[in-house]
C-alpha cells in the first residue's frame, strides 16, 4: 500500500462509525419499558436548518418498501428509514439513508442503537459540509439476514475523493430475546481470535493460489504493507441466512483497494468446539 492510500485510509478510519455498542448490552437486556417518544437527535435540527429533504416514515407504498419485519415474541421489530439526506454543492455531494429500529419492547437497546445510527449520519453530514472540491459520501443499509429470530443489518459507508474507501458496519440482533449479539458473546473464551484468524489466512492463501487477480496482505515483505496477522476482538461480522459466521474487513484493511471491502465465511466445523452453543451459528 503506498503512502497516499495509507493516508487516505487513516483519514477516513478516524471517523468512528458507529460507536461500539457492547457497553450498553448489560443495561439494555434488563430493561423492558413501554414505548417512548422517538429519539430526535441533532441530525434532525441540522437537516432542517440546511433545508434538506427528510423522508418521513408512513404507511405509503414508498415507505413500505423500506420495511423489513421480523416476528418477535410479542411485537414486530421493524427496520425503517429514519431520514434520507441528499444534497450537493459544487462537486461535493452527500446521499445518506439513516436506519431506525422500531417496535422493540427493550427501549434502552432500541434507543441506543438508533442514537448510534443518527450520530453516524450527523458525522457524515459534518464531513460533507467541511469538504470542498471533488468529494462524495454515501451511506445506505439493508437487512441481510431475517432468519430464526436473527436480524443482521448491514450499513455501507462509501467515501469518494481521489479514490474510494468503503466501510461495512453491522448490527446483529436476537429479536426473540431482544438482545444484541456481539462477536465475543458467541464464544467460550478469547481463543476465537486466533482460530478465526488462522482460518482467514488459510482462505486468503487458497484464493490467491486459485486466482491471480486476488491479492491479500498476507506473507508480505513490503515495508509499506502491514501483513495481516489477526482479527480484532470486536471485528465486524454478521450471521448470514444459512447461520454461518461471516467476518468483514473494510477496504484497504487486508487487501488492495480494487478488492473493496472483503468478507470471509467461517466454516462452523472450524469454530464448533469454542462456540458457546449453536443457537446462532449452525
Amino acid at each position: 500500500m503506498n503512502k497516499k492510500i495509507e493516508d487516505l485510509k487513516e483519514q477516513y478510519k478516524n471517523i468512528p462509525i458507529p460507536a461500539e455498542l457492547d457497553a450498553i448490552v448489560a443495561e439494555a437486556l434488563a430493561e423492558k419499558k413501554p414505548a417512548k417518544k422517538r429519539f430526535v437527535g441533532p441530525m434532525t435540527t441540522l437537516v432542517a436548518a440546511a433545508a434538506i429533504f427528510v423522508a418521513s416514515v408512513n404507511l405509503s407504498s414508498a415507505a413500505a418498501d423500506t420495511l423489513s419485519k421480523i416476528p418477535g415474541v410479542k411485537e414486530i421489530v421493524e427496520v425503517v428509514t429514519f431520514d434520507e439526506v441528499k444534497e450537493g454543492h459544487d462537486s461535493t455531494t452527500i446521499d445518506v439513508r439513516t436506519p431506525e429500529l422500531k417496535g422493540m419492547e427493550n427501549q434502552t437497546l432500541e434507543r441506543n442503537i438508533n442514537a448510534d445510527y443518527q450520530a453516524t449520519s450527523e458525522k457524515l453530514y459534518k464531513e460533507y459540509e467541511q469538504k470542498k472540491g471533488h468529494f462524495a459520501v454515501d451511506s445506505d443499509y439493508q437487512t441481510i439476514t431475517d432468519r430464526n429470530g436473527i436480524l443482521s443489518i448491514e450499513q455501507t459507508i462509501l467515501h469518494i475523493a481521489a479514490s474510494g474507501y468503503e466501510q461495512k458496519r453491522y448490527v446483529i440482533l436476537d429479536t426473540k430475546n431482544e438482545a444484541l449479539i456481539t462477536l465475543p458473546s458467541l464464544f467460550k473464551d478469547t481463543s476465537y481470535v486466533d482460530v478465526i484468524s488462522a482460518e482467514i489466512i488459510h482462505q486468503m492463501r487458497a484464493q490467491m493460489n486459485a486466482d491471480d487477480s486476488k491479492v491479500y496482505f498476507v506473507d508480505k515483505q513490503d515495508e509499506l504493507v502491514d501483513s495481516f496477522k489477526k482479527i480484532n476482538d470486536n471485528q465486524q461480522f454478521y450471521i448470514n441466512d444459512k447461520g454461518k459466521l461471516v467476518i468483514s474487513f473494510d477496504e484497504y484493511d487486508v487487501a488492495p483497494g480494487y478488492m473493496g471491502a472483503v468478507q470471509f465465511v467461517i466454516p462452523t466445523k472450524v469454530i464448533q468446539s469454542i462456540l458457546v452453543g449453536n443457537r446462532y451459528i449452525q
